[in-house]
């Protein structure tokens, strides 16, 4: 494998979710948190995740990551189905989870062990490489108490790319951040979705975060979780989080929000696909 190939933009992939339903049995009792998904997701589309709390949203994250198990229905990445956890989705969390014995070099270079066919000398230059990517050249040997809240991030964004995958999967990575930051980041992200083509799925709570960022927001209902209402975002790119346009648009998704969170409103199933 070159340095090259590894560096190239890898295709971007297609998910399908069929039927999905996923059950948790505890000792207080069975709680259904998602019920009858059915979802098309087309290639390098970045697509967020918007609900209330326990609306299962990261629960389908971690199914399509396959670090859920046990749940009913399918769950396909390009035709094959979602059996174990592989190289071509990563999974970026909300706490950054970066090892502080190692440098920021160390924790990018980590998730390149499991490329075997590169040389150390290429391992580093894709390390390099995704760090300047994320604003952080010239800190590959800082340490990592050293950094900021969003400078971690940016780290931990960085290890999540440097094994080239074709889906990235987000579960909360701002929500611990200052506004400033995460304003920063949104900026960022765009510019890595726009340069590497990634299919992107992006777990929210917050409604302009989603509307910024994807090009569709999709809207689950409380427990169980359906997909209770799809939004197409067809705002130009770059966006920029204080303009007026995407917050009227995030407005429209808010109160579809609090519509479904009134007592006795409920959710009905549909099949949402790919714009």
């Amino acid at each position: 494998m070159s340095l090259a190939s590894e560096l190239a933009v890898p295709p971007p992939s297609k998910i399908r979710l069929v039927g999905v339903s996923k059950k948790f049995t505890t000792k207080r009792g069975t709680v259904q948190a998602l019920d009858d998904i059915n979802l098309e997701i087309g290639d390098g589309e970045f697509v967020c995740f918007v609900g209330p709390s326990g609306c299962g949203k990261s629960t389908l994250l971690r199914i399509v990551a396959a670090l859920e198990r046990n749940f009913t229905g399918m769950a396909e990445v390009n035709g094959k189905m979602i059996t174990e956890p592989g190289r071509d989705r990563t999974v970026m969390f909300q706490e950054h989870a970066l090892f502080p014995w190692l440098d920021v070099l160390g924790n990018v270079l980590f998730g390149l062990k499991l490329k075997p066919d590169l040389s150390n000398n290429d391992r580093i230059e894709v390390a390099r490489y995704y760090l300047k990517l994320v604003g952080l050249d010239g800190f590959e040997h800082a340490n990592i108490h050293e950094l900021s809240g969003g400078m971690k991030q940016r780290v931990a964004l960085a290890r999540a790319l440097a094994p080239n995958p074709r889906v990235l999967l987000m579960d909360e990575p701002f929500a611990s951040l200052d506004a400033m930051t995460r304003e920063q980041l949104y900026g960022d992200l765009q510019k890595i979705h726009a340069a590497r083509k990634k299919t992107i799925l992006f777990v929210t709570h917050n409604v302009r975060e989603a509307v910024c960022l994807g090009d569709r927001v999709l809207l689950f209902s409380p427990r169980p979780g359906r997909i209770r209402k799809e939004f197409k975002v067809e705002l130009p790119r770059p966006r920029e989080f204080n303009d007026v346009a995407m917050a009227s648009r995030a407005a429209e998704i808010t109160g579809e929000l609090k519509t479904i969170l009134a007592p006795g409103i409920g959710g009905s199933t549909s099949t949402i696909r790919p714009r």
